[in-house]
C-alpha cells in the first residue's frame, strides 16, 4: 500500500444533527480480514440523512458510532488488503455497501439472510463509510463490480438497487402482475420501476408532478398517479385500473398515509412491501380489512451477497440504468437540503475527489 497517502478528505459529524465537517481524516488501516477500498465515487441516499439527522433514534438496534463518516454506496477499486484476505488482488473493483460485513455463521447469515446478521458491519452507522476518499469493508461480503459498469452509475445500485430489487423479489409477484411503487420518482423507486420491468411485472408508479411522471415513464411504467391530483380517488383508479386491486406494493414513499392508502388499494391476499423508514413512522391497517382480504405486510431491508451480484448483474447488462447527477462530496449538505426539499430526481453521486 505504498502509494496509498497517510491521510483524506472525508464528510465527519460529531454529534446527531451536528456539522457537517468536510476536512482531512488518517486514511484507515485494513484489518486482517479486510480490503482497502479507494471510493471514487458515492451515491447520496435519504437514509444518509436520517443517520445525521436522528430521525430514527429510538427505532434503531444500534447507535451510531461518533465521530462518523457517512455514505454507504460508494464504487471503486481495492488498492490494499489485511494479510488473510485472498481471492482480491490490487485493482479490483469493488464497493461500500450499507451492510459492509457480516459474522457468516449467526442462524440468519447462514440461512442467507445476511443483511439480518446479529453482528453487522454497517457503513455511515456503525463504521465510517463511503464519504470519504478510502473506506475498509469485509472482504467476504464485499460486492464484484464488472469493468464494465461506469463507477459514478454503479454507486447507487449498492444501496438503493439492491434494496428495490430484493423488495420485488420479496413481494411473491409472477410476470404479468401489478405492482404500485409508491415514491417512485425517488432514487429507490426509479431502480424499482427498471427492476419490476426487467421482472415482467406491469407497473403504476405513484408520485408527483410533471417531471417525476416523464421519469418514470421513460423509465418503464404504464401508469403513471398524482397522488397530489387524484387525491381520495386513487383508491377506487387503481382498482379500476387493475381489475381488483394490485397484485403488491412496495412503498418507498415516507410518509404513513401513502402506507394506509396501499393497504386499501392493494388486491385480497396481496402483499405491501415496506421499504421506505418515515421518522417515526407506523402502519396502520384496519384489522377487519387486513384479516379479511387475507393482506401480507413485510419488511424487506437491503439484501443478501446473492442479491447484490444479482442487482448488480441487471445493471453490467444495461438493463438497468442510473439518473444521476454528479455532484461534490465538500457539497454535502447542500444535497440534504435539496433532498429535504424534494428537489431531487433520481440520486445524486458525488465525486469523492472533490
Amino acid at each position: 500500500m505504498s502509494d496509498v497517502p497517510k491521510t483524506q478528505k472525508a464528510v465527519v459529524f460529531e454529534e446527531v444533527n451536528g456539522p457537517l465537517m468536510y476536512k482531512d481524516i488518517p486514511v484507515p488501516t485494513p484489518a486482517k480480514d479486510e480490503l482497502l477500498v479507494k471510493v471514487q465515487y458515492s451515491g447520496v441516499c435519504h437514509s444518509d440523512l436520517s443517520i445525521w439527522k436522528g430521525d430514527w433514534a429510538q427505532q434503531l438496534r444500534f447507535s451510531p458510532k461518533m465521530p462518523l463518516v457517512g455514505g454507504h454506496e460508494g464504487a471503486g477499486e481495492v488498492v490494499g488488503m489485511g494479510d488473510q484476505v485472498t481471492g482480491w488482488q490490487v485493482g479490483d473493483r469493488t464497493g461500500v455497501k450499507f451492510i459492509s460485513g457480516s459474522c457468516l455463521t449467526c442462524e440468519h447469515c447462514s440461512a442467507g439472510w445476511d443483511q439480518h446478521c446479529v453482528a453487522p458491519g454497517v457503513s455511515g452507522l456503525l463504521k465510517d463509510g463511503s464519504f470519504q476518499q478510502y473506506a475498509c469493508v469485509k472482504a467476504a461480503t464485499a460486492p464484484r463490480i464488472p469493468d464494465s459498469c461506469d463507477l459514478a452509475g454503479v454507486a447507487p445500485v449498492l444501496c438503493a438497487g439492491i434494496t428495490a430489487y430484493t423488495a420485488l423479489k420479496n413481494s411473491g409477484l409472477k410476470a404479468g402482475e401489478w405492482v404500485v411503487i409508491t415514491g417512485a420518482g425517488g432514487g429507490l423507486g426509479s431502480y424499482a420501476v427498471q427492476y419490476a420491468k426487467c421482472m415482467g411485472f406491469r407497473v403504476i408508479a405513484i408520485d408527483t408532478g410533471d417531471d417525476k411522471e416523464t421519469h418514470t415513464k421513460e423509465l418503464g411504467a404504464e401508469v403513471f398517479i398524482d397522488f397530489a391530483k387524484s387525491g381520495a380517488g386513487m383508491i377506487a383508479e387503481i382498482h379500476k385500473l387493475t381489475g381488483g386491486g394490485a397484485h403488491a406494493v412496495v412503498n418507498f414513499a415516507v410518509q404513513d398515509a401513502a402506507v394506509e392508502a396501499a393497504t386499501l388499494y392493494v388486491r385480497t391476499r396481496g402483499t405491501l412491501v415496506l421499504c421506505a423508514l418515515p421518522p417515526n413512522g407506523t402502519v396502520k391497517s384496519h384489522i377487519l380489512n387486513h384479516v379479511g382480504r387475507g393482506l401480507t405486510i413485510k419488511g424487506s431491508y437491503v439484501g443478501n451477497k446473492l442479491d447484490t451480484q444479482e442487482a448488480i448483474d441487471f445493471y453490467a447488462r444495461g438493463l438497468v440504468k442510473t439518473k444521476y447527477r454528479l455532484g461534490e462530496l465538500s457539497k454535502l449538505e447542500e444535497y440534504y437540503q435539496q433532498m429535504l426539499d424534494g428537489k431531487i430526481v433520481g440520486r445524486v453521486v458525488v465525486d469523492n475527489s472533490k
